[in-house]
């Protein structure tokens, strides 16, 4: 698959890891962990964005803890159409963009947000956007967290229900190699979750 098929397999994905799916699952531990991550280190007036949102449900929980200045972008346009039905007060406050994530850095200015984040999203992107990953350290002002699968070796390729390909990161070096610097990881039982800090 090239860029664009995969592209087109997330804008279109239905079923299972959809947006409904997920929304039905709703916050979880990972909302949970990311949420505990950010009490730490930023205040609740941080401009967050979440690469990969889908229905909103890592936004929702940071929402309801406080955090007022939210932004998501997912490919999956559906994905913000449940995000409006599933999430109203998140949908009305925060700002939401229907487009695949190396579009949208594009037109961000630097250190235009304090935190980004994702999760099991950038483990997605095809390798002819790898230069997404400069965007990403080039938009964050303080904190990177990826919360990604580092189960293979890094360039092997694994594929989620035969379609849907899975790259391995090594997500240490992707993010270092852009400038930023790992400040603490969290062996989990399917992701690695790492938190990189943007240069002062």
């Amino acid at each position: 698959m090239d860029s664009t098929d995969i592209r087109e397999e997330w804008a279109d994905r239905s079923g299972e890891y959809s947006p409904a799916y997920y929304a039905y699952y709703g916050a979880d531990e990972t909302s949970e962990l990311v949420q505990s991550i950010l009490a730490e280190h930023v205040e609740q007036d941080a401009a967050i964005l979440e690469v990969g949102c889908s229905s909103g449900r890592h936004l929702a929980a940071l929402s309801d803890a406080g955090y007022s200045d939210l932004t998501g972008v997912d490919i999956n346009a559906d994905a913000l159409d449940v995000l409006a039905e599933t999430y109203p007060d998140l949908a009305a406050t925060g700002s939401f963009h229907a487009m695949a994530i190396e579009e949208f850095v594009t037109d961000v200015a630097d250190d235009a947000y304090d935190v980004v984040f994702s999760v099991e999203t950038l483990q997605h992107l095809h390798p002819d956007v790898d230069w997404a990953f400069e965007e990403l350290a080039r938009i964050v002002d303080d904190l990177l967290i990826t919360v990604e699968n580092e189960g293979g070796d890094p360039g092997e390729v694994n594929y989620v229900d035969d379609n849907v390909p899975l790259y391995y990161r090594d997500w240490n070096a992707v993010f270092t190699d852009c400038g930023l610097t790992e400040v603490d990881s969290i062996d989990g039982k399917r992701d690695t979750v790492r938190i990189f800090q943007a240069p002062k």
